[in-house]
């Protein structure tokens, strides 16, 4: 029987690592499937920190993830990373995709965003997946404490409000761009979070 798994957890987790390695894992045993991502930090590929790459479908607002299964059909199997992103029908699609044409989805998405509030699709996929597994890589604080949040810095300040995605590094960079703000992520335990303070 399909089933709709989603693993969550903060940046560094291993989220994309390993739907790299299920797709790896799937496609060596001549199982056709299909890696899907949004957002990613390459665009059009699914792309790890340990520097793992793949090509990757890009999913937009727009796509239809259940008729893209219908049109790649015989289809065994989807992994879709960077879901916190996908909105809301494209949530309920992937369960579609289970249900109607007995295709194993393995999700992949942060827990919260950088006001600490739960994504959409992290939401909706929390909420109709048949199996929900928290990564078992614990990214720490600079504290040493496990980290629990996805902090936005923008030109070394944590900042609390603004739009929901905003695309940044989770690196320091070395020069300020002369146009724009710099923006970057630093995982941080609940008690740093809360007080904005940086470990550098």
């Amino acid at each position: 029987m399909a089933t709709l798994r989603f693993s969550f957890g903060t940046m560094g987790s291993g989220k994309s690592t390993m739907a790299l390695q299920i797709h790896h894992n799937l496609a060596s045993r001549e199982l056709y499937g299909l890696l899907l991502t949004m957002l990613d930090r390459e665009g059009g590929q699914v792309t790890s920190r340990l520097g793992v790459a793949a090509d990757a479908i890009e999913v937009r607002p727009d796509l239809d993830i259940y008729k893209l299964a219908v049109e790649q059909w015989p289809l065994h199997y989807l992994v879709c990373d960077e879901a916190q992103f996908y909105t809301v029908e494209q949530c309920d699609q992937l369960g579609r995709v289970v249900d109607d044409l007995g295709v194993d989805v393995f999700a992949f998405g942060l827990i919260t965003d950088f006001k600490g509030l739960l994504f959409d699709g992290t939401k909706r996929l929390l909420e109709i997946a048949d199996e929900r597994v928290a990564m078992q890589v614990e990214a720490r604080c600079w504290c040493g404490a496990r980290a629990t949040h996805n902090a936005r810095v923008v030109n070394g300040d944590i900042t609390y409000e603004g739009e929901t995605v905003v695309v940044g590094d989770t690196g320091e960079q070395a020069e300020q761009p002369l146009f724009g703000d710099v923006v970057r992520y630093e995982l941080l335990c609940r008690a740093h979070y809360r007080s904005g303070l940086l470990g550098n």
